[in-house]
């Protein structure tokens, strides 16, 4: 069982984030069998979409699309793709011409239709300026939440990834004292402390992984993004299934007792996405649950 290592890594620097829609089904073997070739799992990451395994007549138990949900005053859309290549460096030039290669050699099967460019910033803090991914399982906890174990070759090392665009309200957020923000979170910006006076509605609250029966451990590996004028983060849970990522946003969206996650407050997703992410075999993707 190998998983693709980029997925455990706790070190990066940049990254970016690769979306295809698939333009020619017949092409498309003969385009994931040079993929295979090329990604390496650590400095290139692939995740495969619901739609491709459609159009190659094939079938991931676990996976489907993100599903649409809203609740009042709240909208988490689904804007699912083909395929999705997570970039991983130090280099924002040598990730951007690595993308035009990847772009070239898949370019008789898919269309490149988003791109979004992630960046260490500070200590690992997201945008809004608090420290991202505390609380994420280390070492073989890590594996146990993001790892697919016991479900035989070809599916054992691999995982589910969601993904989510996330754009932050800046206005609001510098409108809001230390305090108010502090209370959004649930954690203190001058230490990343938790504290307990934190109203219910505080992420921290809403998304604590142990305090979900079965427990909602979520493996992240999240990072700020940037464009013109706008930025936030790009969120990215990976998990042995779907199950306790979905269990975590229903509860931030109120549909469990009616009381939304004040981040919705500060930030609002612009896309979400699933995709399963092939174990590896030896130093290439193993696509044998593909067909290749």
């Amino acid at each position: 069982m190998t998983t693709q290592p980029g997925i455990l890594a706790t070190e990066n620097i940049a990254s970016r984030y690769l979306s295809f829609s698939l333009v020619n089904s017949k092409a498309a073997k003969t385009a994931l069998q040079q993929l295979k070739q090329q990604a390496d799992g650590e400095s290139l990451v692939v995740g495969i979409g619901q739609s491709l395994l459609k159009a190659l007549g094939k079938e991931i138990e676990g996976l489907h699309d993100m599903p649409a949900q809203s609740a009042p005053g709240l909208d988490v859309p689904s804007t699912p793709a083909a395929l999705w290549l997570w970039l991983r460096g130090s280099d924002r030039g040598v990730l951007f011409h690595r993308s035009r290669e990847l772009q070239a050699l898949l370019a008789e099967a898919f269309e490149l239709v988003d791109v979004v460019e992630g960046f260490r910033f500070d200590e690992s803090r997201d945008m809004s300026g608090y420290i991202d991914g505390t609380e994420n399982p280390q070492g073989d906890a890590a594996l146990q939440a993001a790892v697919v174990q016991g479900m035989g070759e070809g599916m054992d090392g691999s995982s589910f990834v969601a993904v989510q665009t996330w754009q932050h309200d800046f206005d609001v957020l510098d409108a809001m004292n230390t305090a108010e923000k502090d209370n959004t979170i649930g954690r203190h910006v001058s230490d990343n402390e938790e504290f307990d006076s934190a109203p219910e509605s505080a992420h921290v609250k809403r998304a604590a992984q142990e305090s979900y029966d079965p427990e909602a451990y979520i493996l992240r590996r999240s990072m700020p993004w940037a464009e013109g004028m706008q930025a936030g983060l790009v969120f990215i849970a990976f998990g042995k299934s779907f199950d306790a990522f979905e269990a975590i946003l229903h509860r931030m969206l109120g549909l469990e007792d009616g009381i939304h996650d004040a981040l919705f407050n500060i930030t609002r997703p612009l896309t979400g996405a699933y995709y399963w992410c092939p174990p590896m075999k030896g130093e290439q993707l193993d696509l044998t649950q593909l067909g290749l």
